[in-house]
């Protein structure tokens, strides 16, 4: 019988920790070809997180596992710790607050049996969500889409079924400044995604604020994008083509109109937009070099092998 393994990443998430259990409870007990378990990755919580947990444990035994950080080390690090202690067939990817639903994890398992290596729940609508936060959003995804080689889907979440091997293949990538969308992004894999309705938290206030949300999504740039520092050699090289003809512009100008160049006013304009395009371009090109050694430092894998262990679709 091959086990499911559901990894929750929890900050001051206590009245969240049982209901999450007993609602899994529930939609397992309509699965008997599956086992079950769960694994909580306590984020350094400051309330009673880490004593409902204790008390979870001691009662239901092995169907719940815990590990406790000695702070709070954020999400990412809280996902990274979970799938790295987890040992399940497969693997799923749950919030504690209930905002990734339970009951679509059948659904999941169905994608997983029809061949897929992942089965992600996308949010289909932003229902109770500001509008500036949603807009931001939408230009985000979209703008990580354009400049990377990464495919994020609008409205994708972390809340995700994977396989072992899908598994494994994210834990090859130990970059400590981790964005796991655009990982699970670039270690490729054949993803089914799962629609579902936005749904209100069971407790509690969301841990992320707009300015949390915006450093996440520069980290995620950051992480994956390359492009403005290209950008940067492109820009200077635009700078010293102008002034080039600049340059043309004023030796005709000199020759035409001797007269009027006592001033020496334009030849300083066009020193300094060719040496400050120069250098521009000299940055970008540097900037390049800078690149390379950063996606270099961070030991991703060249290349992950899929092996095909589940029948074809």
């Amino acid at each position: 019988m091959k086990h499911i393994e559901i990894v929750v990443p929890c900050y001051n998430e206590e009245p969240c920790i049982r209901p999450l259990y007993e609602e899994v409870k529930k939609v397992f007990a309509g699965i008997s070809d599956y086992s079950w378990s769960l694994l909580y990755v306590n984020d350094g919580s400051t309330d009673g997180t880490l004593r409902e947990l204790e008390q979870l444990k001691e009662s239901e035994g092995d169907k719940v596992q815990y590990i406790s950080f000695a702070r709070n080390f954020g999400k990412e690090s809280a996902i990274y710790a979970g799938l790295k202690n987890s040992s399940g067939d497969m693997v799923v990817l749950m919030d504690a607050d209930l905002q990734h639903p339970p009951a679509i994890v059948p659904e999941m398992i169905k994608g997983i049996e029809e061949g897929y290596d992942c089965c992600g729940a996308r949010r289909v609508s932003r229902k109770g969500e500001p509008v500036i936060r949603s807009a931001f959003s939408r230009m985000f995804y979209g703008t990580i889409n354009h400049m990377t080689e990464m495919n994020l889907v609008q409205g994708g979440s972390d809340y995700r079924m994977m396989t072992r091997q899908m598994v494994d293949s994210i834990l090859l990538l130990t970059e400590r400044e981790r964005f796991s969308k655009g990982i699970m992004s670039w270690v490729g894999f054949e993803t089914k995604w799962i629609p579902y309705e936005n749904v209100e938290r069971l407790a509690g206030k969301s841990k992320w604020n707009f300015f949390g949300l915006v450093k996440y999504a520069l980290s995620g740039f950051i992480a994956f994008a390359t492009a403005p520092l290209r950008a940067v050699i492109y820009f200077g090289s635009i700078i010293v083509f102008f002034a080039v003809i600049y340059a043309v512009y004023l030796v005709y100008e000199a020759i035409r109109y001797p007269e009027n160049n006592g001033s020496g006013f334009g030849t300083i304009v066009l020193l300094i937009l060719f040496f400050g395009g120069v250098l521009i371009t000299l940055l970008g090109v540097i900037g390049e070099y800078i690149a390379r050694i950063y996606m270099e430092l961070k030991h991703r894998p060249i290349y992950i092998e899929k092996i095909n262990t589940l029948k074809d679709k």
